[in-house]
């Protein structure tokens, strides 16, 4: 069931950053646009995913990339990185795995069940290290394929849109778990 619900978010939080944002950020950054999102939801499931179950969440996430491109992907942007493909999906499933290690390697253990509550600067550190993990081990993989000249811009795009999607995703499970407190609805 986990595994499943994992799966679905990734895809529905892909479909929703594919269809909705994709569109609006083409018109004003068409070249970063194939690289990287400016608010890029699935990073938000991928650390909430990892937070919540560890490097179990991997396979999951691996899946739910893969369903995503598979269904949101125009073919020709999937012909033009068809060759990396592969090696982007692990690097995004794991960025947040290894992120969350290296910081409870450094005694900052912020996995789901060591403390009391949520900790929401520590989900926010662990999104920024997966961010940069991710952004740098995704400039990597497509090294033949960016201009020199826009690495520093695609970085900052991957950081922004990593933040910002876990920001949103945030929020979102905030206010559902809100709602469930007050209605109920959600039973374990």
């Amino acid at each position: 069931m986990n595994f499943l619900l994992v799966v679905l978010a990734y895809v529905l939080c892909h479909g929703l950053t594919a269809m909705v944002v994709t569109p609006i950020q083409s018109v004003f950054l068409p070249e970063m646009t194939v690289f990287a999102s400016l608010i890029y939801l699935p990073h938000g499931v991928r650390v909430l995913a990892t937070w919540a179950y560890g490097w179990k969440a991997i396979p999951a996430l691996i899946v739910g990339a893969s369903l995503s491109v598979l269904l949101f992907s125009p073919s020709e942007d999937l012909n033009f990185l068809e060759p990396a493909l592969i090696e982007s999906l692990l690097v995004g499933a794991a960025s947040a795995y290894i992120a969350f290690e290296l910081l409870r390697l450094a005694g900052f253990d912020f996995y789901f069940g060591r403390s009391r509550k949520l900790q929401w600067k520590g989900m926010i550190a662990v999104g920024a290290l997966s961010s940069v993990i991710n952004s740098f081990g995704q400039t990597l993989v497509y090294s033949g394929l960016i201009d020199l000249e826009k690495v520093i811009g695609v970085w900052a795009i991957y950081a922004a849109g990593d933040l910002i999607g876990l920001i949103v995703c945030m929020v979102v499970l905030m206010l559902v778990f809100r709602w469930n407190r007050n209605f109920g609805v959600l039973k374990s």
